[in-house]
């Protein structure tokens, strides 16, 4: 099949305003082509921008699309001469033909090699956005683990081996190790207003399973869930994965804006960033999270606060939580020690209201059957005797010298002539690039290079008003790692702007 007649074809079947993503749809189309012999091996595909324009979509979505069919071998790029149908004709094997309304019905739960998928795994596997690659410039949410404090870790780790440890080598109780719960109640409310008991705290692996434990407890399928725009891909993917529907609702310098039409519609869950939207940065005001909290509390609907790493702030003190100002018990907040500490621990916390403190605790213990015991007893430790307050001080310093020596590469590169965004706190800052800069293309450019970043257009669900530019992690690297490395990226970036 020749190119244009593709793209005929493609503009007949596909229709942009479909139910799932039009990353989804657009593959299970063009890979249902190549595996029934409509598209002969060796067949050139359109181009990523003329496709883009015949069907009215992102040229993001079409390069995605096209990536994904090179991986699982549909397709080979030839360097500068286009894409074309790769040979497959040795990995099939005759099976039944099924009529042509048959082949309809069966294409959500995925096609080719993901065939044998059920429709929520298509779903969560269709929109990756994990990395390999977890050190360095400039890789945003990671911190600097040669920070770890070993020797204090191991001090307190030791004299809870030596002290016998039999009962913390058992399966954990509901909720979680009773001293970390009441260790975190206490920290909590010290340094983020956080209003608990001990029983309000229970323990999970990481923030992605207190999610996971408050959309099965609070939520059924087809539910609509309240995300902002743009989002962490992490949460937004296993919202969807669970067969959720996300509403995307635009931030601006104030935070979450829901519009009219969106608040007369209420979700059952709202999922923010309050204290430090992910990935542009900016605090909620005052007013708008008390609207929000009105609009939960006469539309009883539920509030998840991600508070992930808050406690790095550059000039000012980290603000109080969400949930401190909750008067109804609609907040349920969460947070981990994954970018205080490290990744690598995989402890993370939900605090809920009290009415459902005994629901999650249990749900918990039944679905994930927690253990890590010696872990959070030394975890514990550690925060009883002040350490991890210490840590995070330390961290801070070491963090803004490094953000101060992006920021100076930046302005020496670039002038004032590229927007710095979202710079007063975290472990990122968001360089913004001029409108019709394809940052996709540049990320993948500046990867080649050894450089890592992020497009910030592939965190909004709605690409086509997606806001191009590039996430910068700097805790994760030294000064002398960062501007090399900033060096390069300037290389990179300069043949787009």
């Amino acid at each position: 099949m020749e190119s244009f007649v593709l793209s005929e074809w493609l503009q007949q079947h596909f229709d942009p305003a479909g139910d799932s993503p039009a990353y989804q749809r657009l593959y299970a189309l063009i890979s249902r082509a190549i595996l029934e012999g409509r598209m002969a091996a060796g067949a050139r595909l359109p181009s990523t921008r003329d496709l883009a324009a015949d069907l009215r979509i992102a040229r993001n979505t079409v390069l995605q699309v096209y990536d994904q069919l090179t991986e699982e071998g549909y397709v080979h790029a030839g360097v500068g001469r286009g894409t074309f149908v790769q040979d497959i004709s040795q990995d099939l094997v005759e099976a039944p033909v099924a009529p042509e309304d048959a082949r309809e019905e069966q294409a959500p739960h995925g096609a080719g090699r993901d065939a044998h998928l059920s429709r929520r795994g298509s779903r969560l596997l269709a929109h990756l956005g994990f990395s390999n690659r977890q050190s360095g410039a400039f890789m945003p949410g990671i911190p600097d683990v040669r920070e770890f404090p070993l020797k204090t870790w191991a001090r307190i780790q030791n004299r809870q081996w030596r002290e016998g440890p039999w009962d913390l080598m058992r399966y954990a109780p509901a909720g979680g190790y009773g001293p970390l719960r009441q260790a975190l109640s206490d920290y909590l409310g010290s340094v983020r207003s956080v209003r608990s008991t001990a029983a309000q705290v229970v323990m999970t692996t990481g923030i992605h399973q207190a999610i996971d434990v408050t959309v099965r407890l609070l939520c059924d399928p087809g539910d609509t869930v309240w995300i902002e725009e743009p989002a962490y891909w992490g949460v937004r993917n296993l919202l969807a994965s669970a067969g959720l529907k996300l509403v995307p609702i635009r931030v601006d310098d104030e935070g979450l804006w829901p519009g009219e039409a969106e608040r007369a519609q209420p979700p059952r869950l709202i999922v923010v960033a309050p204290s430090h939207q992910y990935p542009l940065g900016m605090v909620m005001s005052l007013a708008r999270r008390r609207m929000l909290l009105d609009y939960a509390r006469q539309v009883s609907c539920w509030i998840l606060e991600d508070d992930y790493d808050s406690e790095f702030r550059y000039g000012s003190r980290p603000l109080p939580s969400l949930q401190g100002m909750d008067e109804d018990g609609r907040v349920l907040y969460a947070g981990s020690f994954s970018k205080t500490l490290c990744p690598g621990l995989r402890v993370g916390f939900l605090v809920v209201p009290e009415a459902l403190s005994g629901a999650f605790a249990n749900a918990v213990a039944e679905l994930y059957r927690e253990g890590n015991m010696m872990l959070h007893s030394v975890l514990a430790e550690f925060i009883r005797e002040d350490h991890l307050s210490s840590h995070i001080r330390r961290v801070r310093r070491r963090y803004a010298e490094r953000r101060a020596c992006l920021i100076d590469g930046i302005r020496r590169h670039f002038g004032d002539t590229l927007e710095i965004v979202g710079d007063a706190a975290g472990l990122h800052l968001v360089l913004a690039l001029p409108e019709g800069v394809d940052d996709v293309l540049v990320e993948r450019d500046a990867l080649q290079q050894g450089v890592v970043t992020r497009a910030l257009s592939t965190y909004y669900m709605d690409r086509t008003h997606a806001r191009p530019g590039l996430l910068l992690g700097y805790a994760g690297a030294t000064p002398e790692e960062i501007r090399p490395a900033f060096d390069a990226l300037a290389r990179v970036i300069r043949r787009y702007v």
